[in-house]
């Protein structure tokens, strides 16, 4: 079978400029990194705020599993598919980060037909992008233990600096240090760590600013540590904002690349929906819907994680208004949730299928409560049976009611989603969705209440819980005027629940909260639920240990 490194590679680019005069960037507005990528320049992006928006699409998913569900394949299909009947689409997808591409996930760039390119490029370090967010966010670092050493606890007090540092790598011995060893020369000794550089809050930041004074101010508003009376201390106080922005300056314009089919892509920002907020940059996502009648873009992981704060978070802070959710699923993940081991998924299993709908009935009924029309989109794998695959498109048709498509664009690229896109289309455009969208709760409900609203609601959950420390620090952060801020989720992906292993649609469990994290430059508070990791360990068996360069050429990379 060829690999999607190989599809990649024998893809026929179209020259950068091409792919622009699709949706009206004139070459002059471009920022070429080589033939077939470039950065579309800030001026040009606010020169379109006055033009009217065009349909704003949110592709999610059933909740993953080893099985794969194609969320990334199937946004890349999409686009592809609505420019193959005649809409003027663009799509809109977060940049991999090299953890996961040298770790277990992979590359995040789709796949089989279905991909943004060039692939290699895209995966590994693209634009800079990454590298910039680290140095900004390490930085910052650098300059609160500087005004620790030359202004003494009086300033800060080092046991309370909350800021650690970020590496965009996979390495679980640095979640936990000592940094300032070696005497009086080299500061104040004291307990850090470090994050991976999409759960870093400049991240956050970078992902929900309008344009570069936005970004200086969120920046700023970054609360880093405490002083002696616990009053909280800002990337402002330290100064560090503005020299913040000038590294970010370059990397805030967004990046355009294409699919292999030659649709714009808009590829930007990064950070994870297990562990933050799970979408591309407001900058990419409104300078597409102004060039664009159609923008598909996608949220990270399950619609309980990225779909939550898609719409609670990002179209909330950027004032968007959604047209409509796809939900991607697959027989296979289905199954697996159902049951079935993943060794065992070749076999055909309908009591395991129908088990398993489960967990698509629960994200189908979620994203109905934000008032968005659903259309399910089922990505087709090879070892599906016709039977098997009808049972899921009428179980949408009949007890969901909502419209199915079955989906080959992995094999045949935007012809293989056409169905999909012509379902779209017409569930839009019929008038199915009434009025704006409606977040899950309002600004001025109390945030512990916002927390259980999202676990009761969306996890299907009894309750959240915490030790009465945890508790204090949301009554304290709403009485230092936090109080409106949405609530961000940090939880394993794999379930509803907070234990990766209890697949399906678990209903009564707990969320276990062990830490509350304030974002206030992002504009919105961090719980992180179980045992979930803001710097991820690698497997057993890295992905990094079969790429390599061969003749010239990687391999091994997907």
């Amino acid at each position: 079978m060829t690999s999607d490194i190989d599809i990649a590679r024998a893809a026929r680019l179209e020259p950068i400029a091409a792919v622009a005069a699709k949706i009206d960037i004139p070459e002059t507005a471009l920022i070429p990194y080589g033939r077939s990528i470039a950065k579309v320049d800030g001026d040009f992006v606010k020169s379109l705020e006055g033009r009217r928006d065009g349909r704003l699409v949110l592709v999610t998913a059933i909740s993953p599993t080893p099985a794969g569900e194609g969320k990334t394949t199937t946004t890349v299909g999409l686009g592809d598919a609505l420019r193959r009947i005649g809409e003027r689409a663009t799509i809109c997808l977060r940049e991999p980060s090299l953890g996961p591409v040298f770790g277990m996930k992979g590359g995040a760039a789709g796949g089989g037909r279905a991909q943004v390119v060039p692939m290699e490029q895209i995966n590994l370090h693209f634009t800079g992008d990454f590298h910039a967010i680290g140095a900004a966010h390490n930085l910052l670092t650098a300059m609160i233990d500087n005004r620790v050493y030359w202004s003494g606890a009086q300033a800060i007090d080092p046991r309370r600096v909350s800021w650690r540092r970020v590496l965009d790598m996979n390495d679980r011995a640095l979640r936990n240090i000592v940094v300032g060893l070696g005497g009086a020369a080299n500061g104040f000794a004291r307990e850090s760590g470090f994050d991976i550089t999409v759960a870093s809050e400049v991240m956050a930041v970078f992902c929900l600013a309008r344009d570069l004074p936005d970004l200086e101010a969120r920046l700023g508003r970054i609360v880093v540590a405490r002083n002696a009376d616990k009053s909280p201390i800002t990337a402002a106080d330290v100064k560090a904002a503005g020299a913040m922005t000038v590294l970010l300056k370059d990397a805030l314009q967004p990046n355009l690349a294409q699919t292999i089919e030659g649709t714009p892509a808009f590829v930007h920002g990064g950070p994870f929906a297990n562990i933050a907020h799970g979408c591309n940059s407001v900058i990419a996502t409104r300078a597409a819907l102004k060039l664009s009648d159609w923008t598909v873009t996608e949220a990270g992981f399950g619609a309980d994680l990225g779909a939550e704060k898609f719409l609670d978070i990002k179209c909330r802070i950027a004032g968007l208004d959604p047209d409509a959710a796809v939900l991607v699923a697959t027989v296979r993940a289905l199954k697996m949730h159902g049951g079935v081991a993943k060794e065992a998924l070749g076999q055909e299993n309908l009591a395991a299928l129908r088990k398993g709908l489960s967990n698509l009935d629960r994200h189908v009924a979620n994203l109905k409560k934000f008032g968005l029309p659903v259309v399910v989109a089922l990505n087709a794998f090879d070892a599906d049976t016709a039977e098997e695959q009808s049972v899921v498109l009428n179980h949408c048709r009949d007890t969901l009611g909502v419209p199915a498509a079955l989906c080959r664009h992995w094999a045949d690229g935007g012809a293989g989603a056409e169905d999909l896109a012509r379902g779209l289309v017409d569930l839009v455009e019929s008038g199915a969705k009434r009025g704006t969208f409606t977040p899950l709760y309002p600004g001025d409900m109390p945030l512990w209440e916002k927390l259980r609203t999202i676990a009761i609601s969306i996890y299907g959950a009894a309750d959240v819980m915490a030790d009465k420390k945890i508790r204090d620090q949301f009554h304290e952060l709403e009485s230092q005027g936090y109080g409106r801020l949405p609530i961000c989720i940090a939880k394993t992906q794999y379930s509803f629940s907070t234990d990766p292993a209890l697949r399906g649609a678990p209903n009564g469990h707990l969320v276990p909260v062990r830490e509350v994290r304030l974002a206030a430059g992002a504009g919105f508070i961090v719980a992180i639920c179980g045992d979930i990791m803001t710097m991820p360990g690698l497997p057993r068996i890295p992905a990094a240990e079969t790429i390599r360069i061969e003749n010239g050429r990687i391999e091994g990379l997907f």
